[in-house]
């Protein structure tokens, strides 16, 4: 029922989705020349063979399965997809050179683009990663017996007080799921409670990650640009906090007249904006800059690159990870984390409430309610490097964890794969 009330629905708003990915290419949010990938059409040939269909939201889904990735049989075709221009740019660097392994972006969940894209992949399983359950896609893969999985599987006590208020109507998508890996013990019980299989496997891929990449030339260069100067990071910042992290510099350059702040907004295409806001000095990594040199009231370096956060981790003092502060639900501090950079973070963390907890419960990690606070962890760090260190070795000891989870997850999925024969394309 319920994906026949929202096919209904999506199907009769398919001509304004078409304008609204219109749009969002022109702000940079899609990439214009593949924009028909949105509503299901390719003209790419499918591969020869076993096809596993993995479907991802954006990066930090993306990024938890990249050691998944390199554990499957190499045998096996993977059409990785994600909804955003971010993980398809670092998919295309993982995937260089590689013929088995495909990114397309996700067509919407509109019945006719549904279709018109398995009819043209006809994978032989799916599987979606964390909490990507779209009604249309799952009635069509049951139509078609496409074993379906959700790996990495999160269903937050805020999601499972709604679904659960379309219990009867929302079962059938849950019981249709042909195998579940849950994060976390709470997410595996609130899953079964909605109609889900027992997960078989439970562990959090994140805690399984690879650190972030860096390049090492540019590592290089960064350090030689800073030159020793204190350094701290504001990283995946979202509208407002850019304020904030300004007043947080201001309160820390009477004692650090040299510092330098580094803002990683999580969406690049915003950095302009950002440097118009921010005092002067200031700098844009977009535009082939280099950090400011140190400055009256500022020395503010935007980097709105794409696939650079792990650069920044590396040079930074510490870290302030935003989506926590102005606005809510956090972004991913298992990243600095593991790289051994001190942590802070606002109170609005529901995303990633257990890692939080984790992090700060080994030290860390600290929370933060306003600049002033923020600026008091940020001078902490600065002032301290000794309880920088151990803050440090503390957080790549805790984010070191579920070393043989990705083994397991990824014989799960070609277990699926595996039980539909050899393959639609062979």
């Amino acid at each position: 029922m319920i994906a026949a009330v929202g096919g209904l629905a999506t199907t009769l708003a398919a001509p304004a989705l078409r304008a609204w990915l219109r749009r969002r290419a022109a702000l940079g949010k899609e990439i214009p020349a593949r924009l028909a990938e949105r509503w299901g059409e390719d003209a790419s040939p499918r591969p020869r063979g076993p096809l596993l269909w993995l479907h991802a939201a954006s990066i930090g889904e993306s990024s938890s399965m990249r050691r998944v990735l390199l554990l499957l049989p190499p045998e096996l075709n993977v059409l990785f997809t994600t909804g955003t221009v971010t993980s398809a740019t670092m998919l295309a660097k993982e995937f260089a050179g590689d013929a088995r392994r495909l990114h397309r972006f996700v067509p919407l969940d509109v019945p006719a683009w549904v279709a018109r894209f398995l009819d043209h992949w006809r994978p032989d399983a799916a599987c979606f990663v964390e909490s990507e359950i779209w009604p249309s896609m799952l009635h069509q893969l049951h139509k078609r017996n496409i074993p379906v999985g959700l790996v990495n599987a999160r269903l937050s006590a805020r999601s499972f007080a709604r679904w659960r208020l379309v219990k009867p109507l929302a079962r059938p998508l849950f019981a249709g799921f042909a195998a579940v890996q849950a994060q976390s013990r709470g997410d595996a019980s609130r899953l079964v409670a909605m109609g889900a299989p027992a997960p078989g496997i439970v562990g959090n891929l994140k805690l399984a990650a690879f650190p972030l990449p860096v390049d090492a030339l540019a590592l290089a260069r960064l350090r030689q640009q800073i030159q020793g100067r204190p350094c701290w990071l504001a990283a995946s910042t979202h509208p407002g906090e850019e304020a904030i992290v300004a007043a947080v510099h201001g309160h820390l350059r009477a004692e650090f007249p040299d510092l330098l702040t580094i803002i990683v907004p999580r969406h690049p295409e915003r950095g302009p904006a950002i440097l118009a806001g921010l005092p002067r000095p200031a700098t844009r990594r977009g535009a082939d800059d280099a950090p400011p040199p140190a400055g009256p009231t500022g020395a503010f370096y935007v980097a709105d690159t794409l696939g650079e956060l792990g650069l920044f981790y590396r040079v930074a003092a510490c870290a302030f990870v935003g989506k926590s502060l102005a606005v809510g639900g956090g972004q991913n501090p298992l990243e600095p984390a593991r790289l051994g950079c001190p942590v802070a973070m606002g109170p609005m963390t529901a995303n990633f409430a257990d890692e939080v907890a984790m992090l700060r419960d080994a030290g860390a990690l600290t929370q933060v309610a306003d600049a002033a606070a923020l600026a008091d962890f940020v001078a902490a760090m600065l002032r301290d490097p000794a309880r920088r260190r151990t803050m440090g070795e503390a957080g790549k000891a805790a984010a070191a964890g579920e070393d043989e989870l990705p083994a397991r997850v990824a014989a799960l999925m070609a277990g699926l794969a595996g039980w539909r024969g050899q393959g639609a394309g062979t």
